[in-house]
Formats: C-alpha cells, structure tokens, sequence
C-alpha cells in the first residue's frame, strides 16, 4: 500500500475513492480530524491512482466524479460540494506545477521582490545580460540565461508567470523536468543573444521561454496528441497576436521581441524534433 497524498476534505477524499473503485482500482483513506490521508492498496497501480489524483484536484467538480458516487449509492454523506476551500487552491497550484516550475516561479518572484525593495541595482548588475561583446570572455556564463528570471512591472511578471505555471507545469507532468529544463535553457540562451546582437543588452523576463512553451505545446498537441499537450488554437492566436502587437510597439514601454519570436522558434523546432507526426 503507498500513501498518494493528503486531502484537506474528507468528503472530497471520499469521492475520490468512489471514482477509484468504479475504475477497479483499489484505494482507502485514513481520516485525521478534517482532513485524510489517501492510500492506493496495490503499489502497481500507483501512477495511474496519482494522475487520477491530479486531474481530481484541478477539476473536483467533474461531473464523472459525482457521477461514481451515485452509482455507488452514497450520495448520503453531506453536501456533493467538496471544492475544499483556500487550502485545496494551493493544493492545485502545487499538484499542477512540477518541482522546476515551482522553482522557477519562486526565482522569478523572489527577486521581482526585492528588486522592488530597494535592491534592483544590485540584482539587475549582477544578472542581466553582459554588457558588452569583450564581457562574454568573461566567466560569468550564467549571464546568457539569468535575464529571463528579470522583471520589470506587475503586468510583466503576472503574465509570464501564469503562462509559465500553467505550460512548465503541463509539459513537467508528461515530459519530464529533464525536458522543461532543456527548453527553459535553449529559450533563454539563444532568444538573449540574438536580442543582444540586434538590438542590445538591456531586457529581462521570461517571455521568451513562455513563447518556446507555448509553441512546444501546440505543436507537439497537433503532431502526436497521445502525448497529452495541447494548446487550443485561439490560445496560440492570441500569444501571436501580442507578439504582432511588440513588433508594432503599441503596447506601452519597448519589449524584446526578438525574444519573443526566436523563443517561439525555439519552442516549435524542438517539437518538430521529439514529435514525428503519426501517419494515419
């Protein structure tokens, strides 16, 4: 038997299970206070009761969720209600978001912080992109890919960090980190240098791994949709709609959108690469 999490309502935990049997897969729960621990009885059938768990907390009120729970006539044990308050909230941000994309979030977070807090100056010399062509002989690789944790505005870093969860964390939970860490690397080297070449060293955020995440899954969903990826094509209208809108400079203060488009270009390639289209 292997524990699979710990559920805040008991009445959510209890559905989950509901759901379990009506799949043949064995699951029981131990209560504690308002809250109980999750077990799957065969360790064989791990993975598929933890995927099943994940889709439950982003999605508690699917209707097939209710649905097994009628089915299995108990639907007597209160409110069919079971979202589970703030708690499970967090609860959905962390099942959706691997270990990388958390820590991504919270770099990217923790330093829009303090550069706000007096320390932008420190901060932004020590991370941003080298200033000059002769620096780039200097140790401080890290600089090829540091600007892309670098923000500038509440807008700025809402956007790419919302993006960045919902993708990183998608492409995390079928690919691997291994893959996301890959894609968050080349999206951020590539798209920096050639923003450096063509137009200069001063720009940050994580736009252009946005990009790069959001051209990966669209095409990986459109070549091989088994994989689970996907981005629906209003979506993907939508990112190249704004990144129309950069090139035109319409939008406010001057964005780097040479990051954003070679980050898009990024992102398709190497879903080209992993996803050889299926032949019908």
């Amino acid at each position: 038997m292997r524990e699979l999490a710990v559920l805040e309502n008991v009445r959510a935990a209890q559905a989950y299970l509901d759901y379990m049997q009506t799949q043949g897969i064995a699951c029981t729960m131990e209560r504690e206070e308002d809250a109980a621990r999750v077990f799957v009885v065969n360790d064989d059938d791990a993975e598929q009761a933890l995927t099943v768990l994940r889709h439950f907390v982003q999605h508690p009120n699917d209707p097939k969720y209710h649905q097994a729970s009628w089915d299995l006539g108990k639907t007597d044990r209160g409110d069919l209600n079971y979202q589970g308050g703030g708690w499970l909230i967090v609860r959905n941000f962390l099942f959706h978001a691997g270990p990388l994309t958390l820590v991504v979030f919270a770099a990217c977070l923790g330093l829009y912080l303090l550069m706000n807090m007096g320390f932008f100056r420190p901060i932004y010399e020590a991370l941003s992109f080298f200033p000059s062509f002769a620096d780039m002989q200097s140790m401080q690789v890290w600089r090829f890919f540091s600007p892309t944790l670098l923000h500038f505005s509440v807008l700025h870093i809402v956007f790419n960090l919302l993006w960045w969860w919902h993708l990183g964390g998608l492409i995390e939970d079928r690919k691997g980190s291994n893959k996301l860490l890959t894609l968050f690397i080349i999206a951020s080297i590539l798209p920096n240098t050639v923003q450096f070449i063509m137009v200069g060293p001063n720009f940050g955020g994580l736009s252009g791994v946005v990009y790069a995440l959001a051209g990966y899954v669209w095409l990986a969903g459109k070549r091989d949709p088994e994989q689970g990826l996907g981005l629906p094509n209003p979506l993907m209208g939508f990112m190249l709609f704004w990144l129309a809108l950069g090139f035109m400079d319409v939008i406010g203060p001057s964005m780097a959108n040479l990051v954003h488009l070679f980050g898009l270009a990024v992102g398709l390639l190497l879903a080209f690469l992993d996803h050889p289209k299926r032949s019908a």
